[in-house]
């Protein structure tokens, strides 16, 4: 099972922002949206990505202020991606190894997506069962 197969059920839909983006339409558009990060573009470029613990840590932190700080001087810009033909263990081990939830899946060096840690963890769950519902069938019949 490959990540293509996680985003042909989920859906390829990304929530993105843009650098200078204030981080209050950032906190905004996260409770709006019910996610956990933005992408970061600029135009059709993937630049970087704003997660809610950025925000927390900004928050958190003397001198950063929702309202006059913005994307870019928070952002990671060091972005961990996939790709569409990575295997879902392989992005488990990937994700748990680099402690990240969100991962960007690139096609073509073109965003086709976005998956997080529970959309991997349900479709594990989801391949799990069913391998033990064959191997229960065979055992019994």
């Amino acid at each position: 099972m490959t990540i293509r197969t996680i985003l042909q059920t989920k859906g390829n839909q990304v929530f993105t922002t843009e650098p200078q983006e204030k981080l209050s339409v950032v906190v905004k558009q996260l409770v709006y949206h019910r996610c956990g990060s933005l992408l970061v573009c600029r135009g059709e470029e993937l630049v970087g990505i704003i997660t809610e613990r950025d925000i927390l840590r900004a928050s958190a932190t003397e001198g950063y202020n929702l309202e006059t700080t913005t994307v870019a001087e928070l952002m990671t810009t060091d972005l961990v991606t996939g790709t569409l033909d990575d295997s879902i263990s392989e992005t488990m081990g990937l994700l748990t190894e680099r402690r990240i939830r969100h991962l960007p899946i690139l096609e073509d060096g073109k965003l086709a997506g976005m998956i997080s840690i529970g959309d991997v963890v349900k479709a594990q769950y989801a391949k799990l069962s069913i391998e033990n519902h064959y191997l229960k069938s065979y055992i019994q019949g």
